[in-house]
């Protein structure tokens, strides 16, 4: 949308201008008038005069704005002159004040105007440090487009949904530094009062919080449900206290766990069992589970959105050398939920973990992947899948967050999910490798591994449902890592036997004599093989008739030429 200025919104307005007449200045009969005509005429003429003479004169401008708005004379020329400058975000009073030809003192001695045009609501005010500027809200803007009465939206009788909406407008604005504390708390405590027809509302209240304590956990309430976030930092919710944030003696209760909050089990520690981070906060699940219950409906219907389901997953058929076959059909065979069920009840009340994790090793194309996409189909198991290289972040603190919100999503699709879905990592090489140990020259980006490490490691010793990890290598996984793998399979590439059969599963018009020979002569992954098919489906349609002999055997040479200039390049765990 284009900056809006008075003369723009005026070709909005269908009423006729304006008309002189009568001894008044800008007399004209009150049938003919509309208010963006009379704020245009103020501040034309308030901008000509000055201030002092322009209201000695007298104006039905001025009365018809007053009839709209309610304010004072004063009042409407600063307003007037403020929404000439509607467009800017960060209004001056100087520049309103030589606007009106008005001295330094003079200015000084309508703040008290300014201040009542902000509590209307009719302009913003923020005082960021030692400086202080204005703006005029959208919502105003809007209502003198329509030439209506400007009203205070009325927040009560609110929905749950349009509840959260206003509360992120209170904490937005206050971040904005367009509330003081004090305002705040006072918006805040009316919007919760004028909506105790909502559980969370009347919950909130019978707790009897104090202010800090009722601000602290409405912010970590409105962070959770407004930006999904559940690894709250410092710097996420500082904006409400005008001293230094780390100097408070409630957020110094809240690093050492003492605060009254995390006593009462609404606020936790991320990573609260084990590897603590005694900076980072989230609104607990029994928070969750007691306040937010009108939230759950909708929460319940929009889980499975970030999940692939198992009747989505295609049927593939798979070729096995017989260890990895014995393997995977005892582990496919744990996860059907009849079984696992009862394999999880008995852990548990031997007081063992009771969350499989398991890891697939292997180099590329041995079907590891597509292996936990089959077990996932025959078990009725959903899948979540997480790519490592999306949670590298360059800002601090972010990966762990990222990888933390992987984490929490995944716990919430178990406890909502009928039948526990996999948590799917895949190529999870980056993460699984032994931790660096800290010398004085260490990088910023080995801590960033080391806390990604560990949380994944304490979320592997609290794991409730299913995690499959595939990688390339193992020769450096940390032995804390392999020590949580319940169950390691390792995929080799198949053998000769087994290799026939992809060949002539991929290709079925395959001579069975052809696949024999190209299986003894050329020691290919599945993963290979299906590329050489999908090539000979190319050539194919291109050429119109499936390729050679020679040329399939070429094809193999080339993807083995491929895997070895690959296979020279360094992958895997790298020692830093």
């Amino acid at each position: 949308m284009k900056d809006i200025q008075i003369g723009d919104l005026k070709e909005y307005i269908n009423d006729k201008p304006i008309q002189q007449c009568g001894d008044r200045q800008d007399e004209a009969p009150a049938g003919d008038m509309n208010i963006l005509d009379c704020m245009e005429k103020i501040v034309e003429r308030s901008r000509k005069s000055g201030i002092n003479k322009y209201l000695s004169k007298g104006s039905c401008h001025i009365d018809y704005v007053a009839a709209k708005l309610g304010i004072s004379p004063v009042q409407i020329v600063l307003f007037s002159h403020f929404l000439d400058r509607g467009n800017d975000p960060h209004i001056n009073l100087r520049e309103i004040a030589d606007s009106l030809k008005c001295g330094n003192i003079r200015i000084i001695n309508y703040m008290n105007d300014c201040e009542e045009l902000e509590k209307k609501k009719l302009i913003r005010c923020s005082r960021d440090g030692n400086e202080t500027t204005f703006r005029v809200p959208r919502d105003v803007l809007e209502s003198l487009r329509k030439n209506d009465e400007f009203k205070l939206p009325k927040n009560e009788n609110l929905s749950i949904s349009a509840f959260f909406v206003v509360l992120e407008r209170i904490f937005d604005e206050r971040s904005d530094n367009e509330l003081t504390e004090a305002a705040m708390t006072v918006e805040l405590s009316e919007l919760v009062n004028q909506n105790m027809h909502l559980l969370f509302c009347k919950k909130l209240m019978s707790c009897g919080f104090d202010d800090e304590d009722f601000i602290l956990l409405l912010c970590f309430c409105h962070l959770f449900v407004n930006n999904n976030d559940d690894n709250i930092r410092n710097q996420d919710f500082s904006f409400l206290y005008k001293e230094k944030f780390e100097n408070r003696e409630h957020v110094k209760a809240l690093t050492n766990g003492s605060h009254f909050l995390m006593k009462l089990k609404y606020i936790e520690h991320t990573n609260s069992d084990g590897f603590v981070n005694s900076d980072s906060w989230k609104l607990s699940d029994m928070a969750k589970e007691d306040l937010l219950t009108e939230l759950s409906i909708k929460e319940n219907q929009n889980y499975r959105k970030n999940l692939m389901l198992s009747d989505a997953i295609k049927p593939k058929k798979m070729f096995y050398n017989t260890r990895e076959a014995g393997e995977i059909q005892k582990l496919t065979a744990l996860l059907r939920e009849e079984n696992f069920c009862k394999i999880q009840d008995r852990l548990e009340g031997k007081g063992m973990r009771k969350g499989f994790a398991c890891l697939f090793s292997g180099g590329p194309g041995t079907g590891k992947t597509e292996t936990a996409y089959q077990i996932a189909r025959e078990t009725a198991r959903d899948i979540m899948m997480v790519d490592i290289s999306d949670t590298k972040s360059m800002w601090y603190g972010e990966s762990e967050k990222k990888i933390k919100a992987i984490f929490d999503s995944y716990r919430a699709a178990v406890k909502k999910s009928p039948i526990a879905p996999i948590l799917l990592i895949n190529e999870a090489d980056a993460v699984i490798g032994k931790r660096k140990e800290f010398t004085a020259s260490s990088r910023a980006v080995d801590q960033t591994d080391n806390s990604i490490q560990n949380i994944i490691l304490q979320e592997m010793e609290n794991l409730s449902g299913i995690l499959i990890a595939t990688t390339n290598l193992t020769r450096n996984m940390d032995h804390a890592f392999e020590r949580r793998f319940l169950y390691k399979i390792t995929f080799d590439k198949p053998g000769h036997e087994s290799r026939k059969n992809i060949w002539l599963t991929l290709m079925p018009n395959l001579p069975e004599e052809m696949a024999g020979e190209l299986s003894g002569r050329y020691e290919l992954s599945g993963g290979q093989i299906e590329n050489i098919a999908r090539k000979t489906e190319v050539d194919a349609i291109i050429n119109g008739s499936a390729p050679s002999a020679d040329i399939l055997r070429q094809y193999c040479i080339d993807e083995i030429q491929t895997s070895f200039t690959a296979s020279s390049q360094k992958i895997g765990f790298m020692q830093g």
